[in-house]
């Protein structure tokens, strides 16, 4: 029996800001099935182009941007996920910083905006299965690997990695025991600077160390930051 299956890509694109907390890229879709739903950015892959090209076209034809770390998620396949076709979909994953991007809707996309993940519409398709196994998939990600330091400043207090952890995982740390567990692993450098915040005692900065990052984790170095 021939097939006649396509395949398609989606991307999550999570982002993070230290006052909005977490939220998702999203675009209306211009034609039916599900006009006017908003839907993960994604569309069908082309013959003569890969998996990462499918997704990062989508993402700048869709919603104008280009995001420079994507992570493959999972496929979804059920037969019955998309009503005009049997669509296998491959869905991607990032984590980004809103104020680092200028959307812009276009091609089959009516509109993009940022939601946060505490105030999501209904979505198209079955993308917030996709989006449930993303949100599934990040916190247990920034649980043994420190992805959370591309969303800080090049320099920060030490108090905004705790609250970026804190909003990642959507759940109180104890914050003396992450201070001391992170420090303990090296790759993050104290400086001889300090900040001062709008109140209490100005606080002392730091940066994270990719090259160390990096040569521990050739080492099998085993981050974990539950207590």
């Amino acid at each position: 029996m021939k097939q006649s299956i396509k395949v398609s890509v989606d991307a999550v694109v999570f982002g993070y800001d230290p006052d909005e907390g977490i939220s998702i890229l999203l675009i209306k879709r211009k034609f039916e099935p599900f006009q006017k739903f908003w839907a993960l950015p994604g569309g069908l892959v082309k013959d003569d182009e890969s998996l990462e090209e499918a997704v990062r076209r989508e993402l700048q034809e869709e919603a104008g941007i280009d995001v420079n770390y994507l992570e493959q998620l999972y496929s979804f396949g059920k037969p019955e996920r998309d009503p005009r076709n049997r669509v296998i979909s491959i869905a991607y994953f990032g984590l980004v910083r809103p104020a680092d991007y200028q959307l812009s809707a276009q091609t089959d996309a009516e509109d993009v905006a940022w939601f946060s993940i505490k105030k999501l519409p209904r979505l198209a398709f079955d993308h917030k299965v996709i989006l449930d196994t993303a949100i599934k998939r990040l916190r247990g990600k920034i649980a043994y690997e420190p992805i959370g330091f591309e969303l800080l400043d090049k320099k920060f207090p030490f108090s905004d990695l705790e609250k970026l952890y804190q909003i990642l995982l959507d759940q109180e740390i104890d914050r003396r025991n992450f201070k001391k567990k992170i420090i303990s692993y090296g790759f993050l450098e104290e400086l001889d600077e300090v900040i001062q915040k709008k109140s209490g005692r100005p606080a002392r900065l730091f940066q994270f160390n990719k090259k160390k990052y990096f040569e521990l984790k050739e080492k099998g170095y085993n981050f974990d930051i539950f207590f």
